[in-house]
């Protein structure tokens, strides 16, 4: 499993609109990518204007690949594009240990 964390910075006084944008995004788009095993999005206290997106893949190719070339990528950049403040920061991860 893979995890896939991007750091987004969004428009100030847009949070509301984003909170709901980010969700349909992910529900509707990237979860029906190929390897997409689960998400979760953190909003900041400190830092309302940071939002903190993981996504679980099977591979990092299917991350990479599979969704990053493909038409949906384009379709889930126009329902989130639109607030980032500046591209976000992407970056992927092997687990190494976690709790039971």
């Amino acid at each position: 499993m893979i995890l896939e964390l991007a750091d987004i910075r969004i428009q100030p006084g847009q949070q509301a609109a984003f909170d709901e944008a980010i969700q349909r995004g992910v529900n509707t788009v990237i979860a029906k990518a190929r390897g997409f095993h689960g998400y979760k999005v953190n909003k900041g206290i400190e830092s309302p204007e940071r939002y903190i997106l993981q996504i679980f893949w099977e591979t990092l190719e299917n991350h990479t690949v599979d969704f990053r070339e493909s038409p949906a990528f384009a379709e889930w950049r126009a329902i989130v594009g639109p607030f980032f403040a500046g591209p976000p920061t992407v970056e992927h991860f092997d687990l190494l240990a976690k709790s039971a």
